[in-house]
């Protein structure tokens, strides 16, 4: 399939732009018209061969991003003007940096950009947004005139040549951060909880109609309806079951809670503008919802068997996904995400241009502040 061989010429492939992942997004509906998700797939061709690619929707919210543009609509409709509809490149629900505009070659990426900034002008959209885009996604859209966002995600990252199990990671942290985590741990297994995790096709039918029981349990406890539908996972257990990893605690024999974790084993890189270099496992940290309260279940069932399961594994990176500074205390540490930004209105673009470069420097403290409380024992220098 042309799309998933273009997928995997990136430098910043996840699981989430294969072509499986975003046609089950829309043949569940969940990200459909009728869920204010409106797809326009744009494709580059050359010869027959496509060279080019991203996945653009055309939304009249902002519900389902994780990058806040809410008070430019406001400002929008303050003047008389309509935000919506507007045209986002993204992972519908799915914060995960990595590769948005697919292409063989740089120049090939650069004229995606501009294109996609063309067509936004054409069908007279108020703006187009490219989230949670790749290092070479953003050197390309900034030369089609878009404009950078940065936010704040907390990624944990293995040793090299890797921790030797949990303890020799719990070492490398502050006292008071390992101490703390000892005792949430034990506060669990205290609770009479274990776990048990299953991987690829061995998650069974049973099991993930558990976990979306869970999954729906925590969306509808916050007043809201679940993003994704029983239809999508299905089809994941269907066509990229490789991809998933499920996370199940049981008490007194029965299952309470669950979470679910999308991976990407380890590969190799092959877009020809870079040399090939060993490209290391990494592991997503997605969904997860308790049937029980149990204290410090989250905590577990979301960071600690994971990442004990990433270093028996041998994963390099596990990203915790959006917000959450309560993750710096397990060790997951702060790194930068960043999205493009085109508007079409000059006046606004300017307002917008100004403000993102006061945010930026909001975040470049915020970010000094996150270093400088680094849970990680401090070493001689």
């Amino acid at each position: 399939m042309q799309w998933n061989a273009l997928l995997a010429a990136q430098s910043d492939a996840t699981p989430f732009m294969r072509h499986e992942y975003l046609a089950s997004l829309e043949s569940s509906g969940s990200a459909v018209a009728d869920t204010g998700w409106h797809p326009q797939f744009v494709l580059l061709e050359k010869a027959n061969r496509l060279v080019g690619a991203c996945a653009l929707y055309l939304k009249n919210h902002s519900h389902g991003e994780y990058v806040f543009d809410w008070s430019w609509a406001n400002a929008y409709a303050q003047n008389g003007l309509s935000y919506y509809p507007k045209a986002v490149v993204a992972v519908p629900f799915t914060p995960v940096p990595g590769s948005r505009l697919l292409a063989w070659t740089s120049t090939d990426r650069a004229r995606l950009a501009a294109g996609l900034v063309q067509w936004s002008k054409a069908r007279q959209l108020s703006s187009l947004h490219v989230l949670f885009s790749s290092p070479q996604d953003q050197e390309a859209c900034v030369q089609a005139g878009l404009m950078l966002r940065h936010t704040v995600q907390f990624h944990w990252n293995n040793s090299d040549p890797g921790y030797a199990d949990f303890s020799a990671f719990l070492g490398s942290l502050a006292q008071d951060k390992r101490k703390k985590i000892r005792q949430e741990r034990r506060k669990v297994a205290e609770a009479g909880v274990s776990f048990r995790w299953s991987q690829g096709a061995a998650i069974n039918a049973a099991d993930w109609e558990f976990f979306y029981r869970c999954y729906e349990r925590t969306y509808l406890e916050h007043g809201n309806a679940p993003y994704l539908n029983r239809q999508f996972f299905s089809a994941m257990a269907t066509t990229m079951p490789e991809n998933w990893l499920l996370f199940i605690a049981e008490r007194d024999a029965r299952p309470i809670a669950s979470s679910l974790i999308a991976i990407k084993p380890s590969g190799t890189r092959v877009i020809a503008e870079f040399d090939p270099e060993s490209q290391g496992a990494v592991a997503y940290g997605r969904y997860w919802g308790a049937l029980e309260r149990v204290d410090c279940l989250h905590f577990e069932a979301c960071y600690y068997q994971p990442l004990q399961w990433c270093i028996e594994h041998g994963y390099q990176r596990f990203e915790g996904g959006a917000q959450g500074e309560h993750k710096l205390a397990r060790a997951l540490l702060p790194v930068m995400a960043t999205s493009a930004h085109w508007l079409a209105h000059p006046a606004f673009a300017d307002a917008v241009e100004k403000f993102l470069v006061r945010e930026g420097d909001g975040i470049s403290d915020y970010m000094d502040q996150l270093r400088q409380r680094s849970p990680m024992r401090k070493t001689d220098s």
